[in-house]
Protein backbone atom coordinates (compact mmCIF):
# COMPACT_ATOMS: atom_id res chain seq x y z
CA UNK A 1 0.00 0.00 0.00
CA UNK A 2 2.71 2.38 0.89
CA UNK A 3 4.63 1.62 -2.27
CA UNK A 4 1.27 2.60 -4.03
CA UNK A 5 0.78 5.81 -2.66
CA UNK A 6 4.42 7.09 -3.12
CA UNK A 7 3.92 5.91 -6.81
CA UNK A 8 0.91 7.87 -7.39
CA UNK A 9 2.50 11.00 -5.39
CA UNK A 10 5.28 10.95 -7.56
CA UNK A 11 3.54 10.41 -11.03
CA UNK A 12 1.15 13.19 -10.00
CA UNK A 13 4.23 15.52 -8.86
CA UNK A 14 5.84 14.85 -12.59
CA UNK A 15 2.54 15.51 -14.19
CA UNK A 16 2.34 19.27 -12.51
CA UNK A 17 6.07 19.49 -13.57
CA UNK A 18 5.05 19.00 -16.64
CA UNK A 19 2.25 21.25 -16.95
CA UNK A 20 4.39 23.94 -15.51
CA UNK A 21 6.73 23.42 -17.86
CA UNK A 22 3.88 23.40 -21.12
CA UNK A 23 2.58 26.73 -20.06
CA UNK A 24 5.75 28.58 -19.33
CA UNK A 25 6.94 27.30 -22.95
CA UNK A 26 3.69 28.55 -24.29
CA UNK A 27 4.32 32.02 -21.95
CA UNK A 28 8.09 32.16 -23.57
CA UNK A 29 7.28 31.98 -26.83
CA UNK A 30 3.98 33.86 -27.01
CA UNK A 31 6.00 37.14 -25.78
CA UNK A 32 9.52 36.17 -27.64
CA UNK A 33 8.11 35.41 -31.46
CA UNK A 34 6.11 38.18 -33.55
CA UNK A 35 2.83 38.27 -33.46
CA UNK A 36 2.00 36.29 -36.62
CA UNK A 37 -1.58 37.43 -38.24
CA UNK A 38 -4.28 35.25 -39.62
CA UNK A 39 -4.39 34.81 -43.46
CA UNK A 40 -8.56 35.68 -42.89
CA UNK A 41 -7.94 38.95 -42.12
CA UNK A 42 -8.04 41.53 -45.24
CA UNK A 43 -5.43 44.33 -45.13
CA UNK A 44 -3.14 45.10 -42.70
CA UNK A 45 -0.65 47.88 -41.88
CA UNK A 46 1.96 47.24 -39.06
CA UNK A 47 4.52 49.58 -37.57
CA UNK A 48 8.14 48.19 -38.27
CA UNK A 49 10.02 51.54 -37.34
CA UNK A 50 9.16 54.92 -35.23
CA UNK A 51 12.70 56.43 -35.12
CA UNK A 52 13.89 59.49 -37.24
CA UNK A 53 16.49 58.84 -39.74
CA UNK A 54 20.04 58.97 -37.55
CA UNK A 55 18.31 55.75 -35.21
CA UNK A 56 19.33 55.55 -32.33
CA UNK A 57 21.58 55.11 -30.39
CA UNK A 58 22.31 58.04 -32.62
CA UNK A 59 26.11 58.64 -34.18
CA UNK A 60 27.55 61.32 -32.29
CA UNK A 61 25.24 61.47 -29.03
CA UNK A 62 26.74 61.28 -25.10
CA UNK A 63 23.79 61.87 -23.92
CA UNK A 64 22.07 59.07 -21.29
CA UNK A 65 19.47 58.47 -24.31
CA UNK A 66 21.74 57.05 -26.71
CA UNK A 67 24.56 55.80 -23.83
CA UNK A 68 22.27 53.44 -22.04
CA UNK A 69 20.84 52.09 -25.62
CA UNK A 70 24.37 51.66 -27.08
CA UNK A 71 25.42 49.44 -23.78
CA UNK A 72 21.74 47.56 -23.36
CA UNK A 73 20.51 47.65 -27.58
CA UNK A 74 16.62 47.64 -27.92
CA UNK A 75 15.44 45.59 -30.82
CA UNK A 76 12.24 47.72 -30.98
CA UNK A 77 14.39 50.93 -32.04
CA UNK A 78 14.08 50.71 -35.66
CA UNK A 79 13.69 53.80 -38.35
CA UNK A 80 10.54 54.76 -39.29
CA UNK A 81 8.67 52.80 -41.43
CA UNK A 82 5.09 50.58 -42.12
CA UNK A 83 4.38 47.83 -43.69
CA UNK A 84 1.17 47.45 -45.93
CA UNK A 85 0.30 43.33 -46.20
CA UNK A 86 -2.77 42.56 -48.45
CA UNK A 87 -3.69 39.04 -47.10
CA UNK A 88 -6.63 38.37 -49.87
CA UNK A 89 -3.63 38.54 -52.51
CA UNK A 90 -1.41 37.68 -50.28
CA UNK A 91 1.30 40.30 -51.02
CA UNK A 92 3.14 43.11 -49.36
CA UNK A 93 4.21 47.00 -49.67
CA UNK A 94 6.53 48.93 -47.71
CA UNK A 95 6.78 52.05 -46.38
CA UNK A 96 10.11 53.95 -46.67
CA UNK A 97 13.13 52.20 -47.03
CA UNK A 98 15.12 52.65 -44.09
CA UNK A 99 18.51 51.54 -43.62
CA UNK A 100 16.58 49.23 -41.16
CA UNK A 101 14.92 47.78 -43.97
CA UNK A 102 16.39 43.74 -43.84
CA UNK A 103 15.10 43.46 -40.30
CA UNK A 104 11.76 44.99 -40.93
CA UNK A 105 11.56 42.67 -44.29
CA UNK A 106 12.05 39.92 -42.26
CA UNK A 107 9.00 40.90 -39.75
CA UNK A 108 7.07 41.66 -42.00
CA UNK A 109 7.62 38.39 -44.30
CA UNK A 110 6.52 36.45 -40.53
CA UNK A 111 3.06 38.39 -39.93
CA UNK A 112 2.15 36.95 -43.25
CA UNK A 113 3.19 33.21 -43.53
CA UNK A 114 5.21 34.63 -46.47
CA UNK A 115 8.21 32.37 -47.93
CA UNK A 116 10.09 35.61 -49.37
CA UNK A 117 11.29 38.63 -48.01
CA UNK A 118 11.27 40.80 -51.88
CA UNK A 119 8.05 43.52 -51.48
CA UNK A 120 5.58 43.85 -54.07
CA UNK A 121 5.99 47.39 -54.00
CA UNK A 122 7.67 50.05 -51.95
CA UNK A 123 6.76 53.84 -51.92
CA UNK A 124 9.34 56.52 -50.80
CA UNK A 125 7.91 59.76 -49.18
CA UNK A 126 11.41 61.92 -49.83
CA UNK A 127 15.19 61.76 -50.35
CA UNK A 128 16.51 61.77 -46.60
CA UNK A 129 18.69 59.34 -45.46
CA UNK A 130 16.26 57.54 -43.07
CA UNK A 131 13.71 56.96 -45.78
CA UNK A 132 15.19 55.80 -49.12
CA UNK A 133 19.18 54.58 -48.06
CA UNK A 134 17.53 50.82 -47.68
CA UNK A 135 17.36 50.53 -51.60
CA UNK A 136 21.49 49.52 -51.26
CA UNK A 137 20.30 46.19 -49.91
CA UNK A 138 18.71 45.47 -53.62
CA UNK A 139 21.90 45.85 -54.70
CA UNK A 140 24.40 43.34 -56.13
CA UNK A 141 26.39 43.34 -52.80
CA UNK A 142 22.99 42.06 -51.01
CA UNK A 143 19.94 40.72 -52.47
CA UNK A 144 20.59 41.33 -56.21
CA UNK A 145 16.63 41.48 -56.15
CA UNK A 146 14.76 41.70 -59.85
CA UNK A 147 12.79 44.39 -60.74
CA UNK A 148 10.86 45.58 -56.88
CA UNK A 149 8.91 48.17 -57.87
CA UNK A 150 9.98 51.56 -56.48
CA UNK A 151 7.03 54.12 -56.41
CA UNK A 152 8.46 57.72 -56.98
CA UNK A 153 7.34 61.46 -57.29
CA UNK A 154 9.09 63.01 -60.37
CA UNK A 155 12.32 64.59 -58.52
CA UNK A 156 12.82 61.58 -56.83
CA UNK A 157 12.83 59.47 -59.90
CA UNK A 158 15.49 61.67 -61.87
CA UNK A 159 17.20 61.31 -58.33
CA UNK A 160 17.32 57.75 -57.97
CA UNK A 161 17.92 57.55 -62.03
CA UNK A 162 21.26 60.03 -62.11
CA UNK A 163 22.84 59.47 -58.93
CA UNK A 164 25.57 56.67 -58.13
CA UNK A 165 25.16 53.93 -56.59
CA UNK A 166 21.15 54.41 -57.31
CA UNK A 167 21.25 54.60 -60.71
CA UNK A 168 23.48 51.11 -60.86
CA UNK A 169 20.33 49.96 -58.75
CA UNK A 170 18.20 51.34 -61.53
CA UNK A 171 20.47 50.30 -64.94
CA UNK A 172 20.69 46.73 -63.22
CA UNK A 173 17.08 46.26 -63.07
CA UNK A 174 17.49 45.82 -59.46
CA UNK A 175 14.37 47.97 -58.84
CA UNK A 176 11.84 49.20 -61.43
CA UNK A 177 10.39 53.00 -60.47
CA UNK A 178 6.77 53.51 -61.01
CA UNK A 179 5.84 57.14 -61.64
CA UNK A 180 3.24 58.76 -58.85
CA UNK A 181 1.74 62.34 -59.06
CA UNK A 182 0.63 64.46 -56.34
CA UNK A 183 -2.90 63.25 -55.30
CA UNK A 184 -3.46 60.77 -58.01
CA UNK A 185 -4.48 57.38 -57.18
CA UNK A 186 -2.64 53.82 -57.60
CA UNK A 187 -4.50 50.91 -57.13
CA UNK A 188 -2.94 47.96 -55.84
CA UNK A 189 -6.04 45.64 -55.94
CA UNK A 190 -9.15 45.20 -55.32
CA UNK A 191 -10.18 47.94 -52.50
CA UNK A 192 -6.72 49.11 -51.61
CA UNK A 193 -5.54 52.59 -52.68
CA UNK A 194 -2.13 54.78 -52.42
CA UNK A 195 -2.34 58.53 -52.82
CA UNK A 196 0.44 60.53 -52.57
CA UNK A 197 0.44 64.32 -50.67
CA UNK A 198 3.12 66.91 -51.28
CA UNK A 199 4.09 68.19 -47.72
CA UNK A 200 6.23 70.93 -47.16
CA UNK A 201 9.77 70.06 -46.21
CA UNK A 202 13.52 70.09 -46.73
CA UNK A 203 13.07 69.44 -50.73
CA UNK A 204 17.26 69.21 -51.45
CA UNK A 205 17.24 66.27 -53.70
CA UNK A 206 13.32 65.29 -53.77
CA UNK A 207 9.58 66.17 -53.66
CA UNK A 208 8.20 65.41 -50.17
CA UNK A 209 5.13 63.24 -49.32
CA UNK A 210 2.97 61.38 -46.98
CA UNK A 211 -0.10 58.98 -48.16
CA UNK A 212 -3.05 58.36 -47.66
CA UNK A 213 -3.82 54.56 -47.60
CA UNK A 214 -7.13 53.77 -48.33
CA UNK A 215 -8.19 49.53 -47.52
CA UNK A 216 -11.74 48.00 -47.82
CA UNK A 217 -13.02 49.42 -44.58
CA UNK A 218 -10.97 51.86 -43.18
CA UNK A 219 -8.18 54.28 -44.07
CA UNK A 220 -4.75 55.54 -43.13
CA UNK A 221 -2.60 58.71 -43.29
CA UNK A 222 0.88 58.46 -42.93
CA UNK A 223 3.01 61.77 -42.84
CA UNK A 224 6.82 61.37 -41.24
CA UNK A 225 7.95 64.60 -42.18
CA UNK A 226 6.73 67.80 -42.57
CA UNK A 227 7.92 71.75 -41.59
CA UNK A 228 5.01 72.94 -39.90
CA UNK A 229 1.49 72.33 -40.36
CA UNK A 230 0.18 75.69 -41.15
CA UNK A 231 2.65 76.12 -44.27
CA UNK A 232 0.71 72.73 -45.68
CA UNK A 233 -1.96 73.77 -47.94
CA UNK A 234 -4.32 71.36 -47.22
CA UNK A 235 -5.95 71.40 -43.40
CA UNK A 236 -4.48 69.02 -41.32
CA UNK A 237 -7.42 69.15 -39.10
CA UNK A 238 -9.62 67.85 -41.86
CA UNK A 239 -7.45 65.31 -43.39
CA UNK A 240 -7.48 63.82 -39.46
CA UNK A 241 -11.27 63.90 -39.42
CA UNK A 242 -11.52 62.27 -43.03
CA UNK A 243 -9.01 59.07 -41.76
CA UNK A 244 -9.49 56.10 -39.57
CA UNK A 245 -5.72 56.77 -38.11
CA UNK A 246 -3.07 59.16 -38.65
CA UNK A 247 0.56 58.62 -38.46
CA UNK A 248 1.81 61.94 -38.05
CA UNK A 249 5.32 63.68 -37.80
CA UNK A 250 6.75 63.66 -33.80
CA UNK A 251 10.23 64.40 -34.76
CA UNK A 252 10.78 66.52 -31.47
CA UNK A 253 8.67 66.77 -28.01
CA UNK A 254 9.70 70.52 -27.63
CA UNK A 255 12.68 72.51 -29.02
CA UNK A 256 14.59 72.13 -25.65
CA UNK A 257 15.49 68.91 -27.08
CA UNK A 258 18.14 70.26 -29.46
CA UNK A 259 21.12 71.93 -27.71
CA UNK A 260 23.61 72.03 -30.55
CA UNK A 261 21.94 72.62 -33.63
CA UNK A 262 19.57 75.36 -35.12
CA UNK A 263 15.97 74.42 -34.48
CA UNK A 264 15.40 76.11 -37.77
CA UNK A 265 17.72 74.12 -40.14
CA UNK A 266 15.40 70.99 -39.19
CA UNK A 267 11.77 72.24 -39.06
CA UNK A 268 9.33 69.89 -37.91
CA UNK A 269 6.08 70.25 -35.90
CA UNK A 270 6.84 69.50 -32.21
CA UNK A 271 4.33 67.42 -30.34
CA UNK A 272 3.69 70.26 -27.93
CA UNK A 273 2.51 72.73 -30.93
CA UNK A 274 0.59 69.73 -32.62
CA UNK A 275 -1.04 68.60 -29.69
CA UNK A 276 -2.44 72.19 -29.15
CA UNK A 277 -3.36 72.40 -32.64
CA UNK A 278 -5.19 69.13 -32.01
CA UNK A 279 -6.75 70.18 -29.22
CA UNK A 280 -9.70 71.58 -30.42
CA UNK A 281 -10.70 68.16 -32.23
CA UNK A 282 -13.24 65.39 -30.95
CA UNK A 283 -11.96 63.19 -28.41
CA UNK A 284 -12.49 60.50 -31.23
CA UNK A 285 -10.94 62.14 -33.83
CA UNK A 286 -8.02 62.55 -31.08
CA UNK A 287 -7.84 58.97 -30.85
CA UNK A 288 -7.04 58.41 -34.17
CA UNK A 289 -3.65 60.02 -34.18
CA UNK A 290 -0.83 58.15 -33.57
CA UNK A 291 2.58 60.01 -32.92
CA UNK A 292 5.43 58.72 -35.25
CA UNK A 293 9.27 59.58 -36.28
CA UNK A 294 10.77 60.04 -32.91
CA UNK A 295 14.79 61.60 -32.40
CA UNK A 296 16.59 59.89 -30.13
CA UNK A 297 16.16 62.67 -27.65
CA UNK A 298 12.13 62.59 -27.60
CA UNK A 299 11.15 61.92 -23.75
CA UNK A 300 8.09 60.15 -25.01
CA UNK A 301 10.26 57.20 -26.04
CA UNK A 302 10.39 56.47 -22.50
CA UNK A 303 6.95 55.09 -21.48
CA UNK A 304 7.38 56.04 -18.15
CA UNK A 305 8.14 59.70 -18.92
CA UNK A 306 5.73 62.70 -17.75
CA UNK A 307 5.72 63.55 -21.75
CA UNK A 308 4.82 60.05 -22.11
CA UNK A 309 1.66 60.22 -20.11
CA UNK A 310 0.76 64.12 -21.19
CA UNK A 311 0.19 62.92 -24.64
CA UNK A 312 -1.65 59.98 -24.04
CA UNK A 313 -4.11 61.69 -21.09
CA UNK A 314 -4.48 63.74 -23.72
CA UNK A 315 -6.13 61.24 -25.68
CA UNK A 316 -3.22 60.58 -28.44
CA UNK A 317 -1.23 57.92 -29.28
CA UNK A 318 2.33 57.25 -29.34
CA UNK A 319 2.96 54.67 -32.41
CA UNK A 320 5.06 51.69 -31.10
CA UNK A 321 7.04 49.01 -32.99
CA UNK A 322 4.39 45.89 -34.09
CA UNK A 323 1.48 48.01 -33.45
CA UNK A 324 -1.31 46.32 -36.25
CA UNK A 325 -4.16 48.08 -37.70
CA UNK A 326 -6.99 46.55 -39.83
CA UNK A 327 -7.83 48.43 -43.14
Amino acid sequence: MNNIISTKSTYSTKTIFFLMVVVFSFVFISHSTPKILSKSKSVTLVVLGTIQDGGSPHIGCSKICCKALFEHPDNTQKVVSLGLIDHRQQKKFLFEASPDMPSQLKLMKTFMYSKTEFPDGIFLTHAHIGHYTGLMYFGREAMNSAGIPVYVMPRMKKFLSENGPWSQLVSLKNISLQDISDNQKTLLGDSLVVIPLMVPHREEYSEVVGYKIIGPRKTALFIPDIDKWNLWKSDILNEIRSVDYAFLDATFYDASEISNRLISEIPHPCIIESMSLFETLSPKDRSKIYFIHFNHTNPVLDIHSAAYKRVIDAGFHIAKFKDTFEL
